[in-house]
């Protein structure tokens, strides 16, 4: 898939800030020779006027009229593959009216810090590199701004509008094998077998024969072996059901597995624990909804309404895209109030937990019955580069968030840790064997 961003501005024409020093510096070396009655100054203020006059003299033709600056960002795949794996081909084309000498260019690919670079008319025109894919979600792959360039620089266009391309990756979905259910299966239809009578399910017991039952019910066999009485006997099974499964997301805070990284704003390449958020909820919604559960998505970083859980294609769809969606908006937004559940659901809430607020909500809602999975998505700390006040502060923050884990497992709350394949499958056995008990 191709994408692209082109940008067509008219900027007009300016002189660079080396010329008007040079003028000012020029000016004042001149007269401070006069007023000194000394040589010295003048030889430098000279050159600088005969540079600044040679400049104005150079001026780009047509400098009145506004410039017209053309920048195009074409983004492709390079190389398909999963997050961290994947590259992603990026072409850059500045053209200018004019004939400029030079184009200053500021350069933004991926996640990393802007660079600036002046390069001729030529090299602008073509400019190609590849952007590796560290992160899910929405992210911007390419950006570029330009400005024309006189020459020696004595005169510069105003900078273009940028030219940018964003783009939504897909996350990893991790297999799961085993998927924890809730205390109590409250839907009519669906794959697990719950406790109640039904159609559909296994074998529950043998019983008389009632009004209302089937007459393909009817097993012959135990009415011949009770006797030659008129009353028959029934096969009773259990019903089949689905759960409710909601998917809390905590996105008000994106932090990298690197902690020296955590107040910069171009982090380097690095897990961050939204990365393992989506992970986690990609991975939970499609396997509940390849087992015809109903599934609901909130991000907790966001007000927008929740989506409610359903089943369906249309709706996973739509939750996957949800998940896909979110990100870090810098603005914490704390709940007044805990979001309403369906009755019966099992809630998976992923979060950092650096903070109260998704311990709250996850006490609030196992509270009101419903079996709660706290989903750990803090990458693992890489502190090496830390000076030791900061480590210091880090163990601190990491006795804290044990402290609200532990909380959690008090007040009921099931833990969950994603980041370690092996651990994770072994804990969703565990957690699957058995329904929490209300």
């Amino acid at each position: 898939m191709t994408e692209r961003a082109a940008t067509a501005t008219r900027v007009g024409w300016m002189p660079s800030p080396a010329l008007a020093g040079a003028i000012v510096v020029g000016v004042i070396g001149v007269v401070a020779a006069f007023i000194m009655s000394r040589l010295e100054p003048a030889l430098i203020g000279i050159p600088l006027l005969l540079s600044a006059a040679w400049g104005w003299d150079r001026r780009p033709a047509g400098s009145v009229d506004p410039v017209e600056i053309t920048t195009a960002v074409t983004v492709e795949e390079a190389a398909r593959g999963a997050v961290g794996d994947a590259t992603l081909g990026v072409h850059v084309a500045v053209s200018a009216g004019q004939r400029p000498d030079a184009a200053h260019l500021r350069l933004s690919l991926g996640g990393a810090a802007p660079v600036e670079a002046v390069v001729t008319p030529r090299t602008a025109a073509d400019l190609r590199s590849e952007v590796p894919i560290v992160h899910s979600g929405p992210q911007r792959v390419a950006a570029v701004e330009a400005r024309a360039l006189g020459a020696d620089a004595a005169w510069a266009s105003a900078p273009t509008d940028e030219a940018a391309v964003e783009r939504v990756v897909r996350p990893r979905r991790a297999p799961l094998r085993s998927l924890p259910l809730p205390a109590r299966l409250l839907g009519l239809t669906g794959q697990h077998v719950s406790t109640r009578p039904g159609d559909g399910g296994e074998f529950r017991d043998i019983d008389l024969f009632h009004p209302g039952d089937r007459l393909r019910r009817i097993d012959w066999k135990a009415t011949a072996r009770a006797g030659r009485g008129v009353d028959l006997y029934v096969r009773r099974t259990t019903a089949t059901s689905d759960a409710a499964v909601h998917l809390v997301l905590d996105a008000r805070d994106d932090v990298s597995a690197v902690v020296a990284d955590w107040s910069r704003a171009y982090p380097r390449p690095a897990v961050s624990s939204l990365d393992l958020a989506r992970e986690a909820a990609s991975s939970l919604a499609a396997a509940y909804a390849g087992a015809a559960d109903r599934i609901g998505f909130d991000d907790l970083g966001e007000s927008r309404r929740m989506l409610p859980p359903r089943a369906g294609a249309r709706h996973r769809e739509r939750v996957l895209r949800a998940i896909e969606a979110t990100a870090a908006n810098g603005a914490p937004f704390t709940r007044v109030r805990s979001p309403r559940l369906a009755p019966g659901s099992i809630v998976f809430v992923l979060s950092t937990f650096l903070d109260d607020q998704a311990v709250t909500l996850a006490l609030t809602w196992r509270a009101a019955g419903h079996r709660v999975i706290a989903v750990d998505v803090l990458p693992a700390r890489d502190a090496r580069e830390l000076p030791a006040r900061d480590r210091l502060a880090l163990r601190t923050i990491e006795l804290e968030r044990s402290l609200r884990l532990e909380q959690l497992q008090a007040g009921g709350v099931e833990l969950l840790v994603w980041q370690d394949a092996a651990l994770r499958e072994a804990a969703l056995r565990v957690l699957a064997s058995g329904r929490a008990r209300r």
